[in-house]
């Protein structure tokens, strides 16, 4: 990679819009982001890629992104090897945190986590889920679901491992939660040879706080505070 470019990877999918929105109260406009994983941006210092969340952490693991956008869900799920610059606590549908639930049907007769020995679980993300019942101590079969989780409980599985921001959707669907395995909001990641370079840590650091004081000023209705204008002013 260029010694002065910097290469950051933003979630695609449902976070791709908000994600979009946030850089451009930051000051960052990205143009073209519906139609390639390469859109502009109106910064000739950064690259964007526009990746599924679930894989920015092992690419900026592996160099090919200097940084980038993902929930600490996946970079747990991945198991990746990142440095965490800043989170940035913003979603799909609210500012509340997605959560990583284990779910069962409204009439199942499992109570609690440890009534799941035994028995079978779905989930997208298999490492999170794993370690989860080891933790617990409790052995269940753990298999990968492809999408639509939801529909393979009860006849396929047991239970399901599913996020969530609000419950709404779980509950629509008759599904109780049993557990919650992990909250997780999107964070700015770093690779760790791109920190090291003086070049490019000194600009995540200006983007992550340009990214802050955007956020700042919306959990403020809008207006700017004082810090917000500061790091505006300076940074941009």
């Amino acid at each position: 990679m260029e010694d002065n470019i910097l290469t950051i990877g933003l979630p695609s999918g449902s976070l791709m819009e908000p994600t979009i929105a946030l850089f451009a109260k930051a000051g960052f406009s990205i143009s073209g982001s519906s139609r390639s994983y390469r859109p502009s941006v109106d910064d000739p210092e950064l690259r964007i890629r526009l990746l599924r969340a679930q894989e920015i952490s092992r690419y900026i693991e592996h160099g090919y992104l200097d940084c980038g956008i993902t929930g600490r869900d996946w970079v747990e799920e991945n198991d990746s090897d990142i440095h965490e610059v800043v989170q940035l606590p913003y979603s799909k549908a609210s500012s509340n945190p997605t959560r990583w639930v284990l779910v069962v049907p409204e009439a199942s007769p499992i109570k609690c986590t440890a009534d799941l020995a035994g028995k079978r679980v779905a989930t997208e993300a298999v490492g999170i889920t794993k370690r989860f019942f080891e933790r617990a101590g409790v052995c269940a079969e753990v298999e990968f679901s492809w999408g639509a989780t939801e529909v393979k409980v009860p006849d396929l599985v047991d239970a399901i491992v599913d996020i969530t921001e609000t419950g709404s959707s779980l509950r629509a669907n008759k599904l109780r939660i049993v557990d919650t395995l992990m909250e997780s909001y999107p964070a700015l990641f770093a690779n760790h040879a791109a920190w090291a370079s003086e070049w490019k840590r000194a600009k995540i650091e200006r983007v992550s706080i340009l990214l802050k004081a955007a956020l700042a000023a919306r959990d403020s209705g809008g207006v700017e505070d004082e810090s917000s204008r500061s790091w505006l002013e300076e940074f941009a």
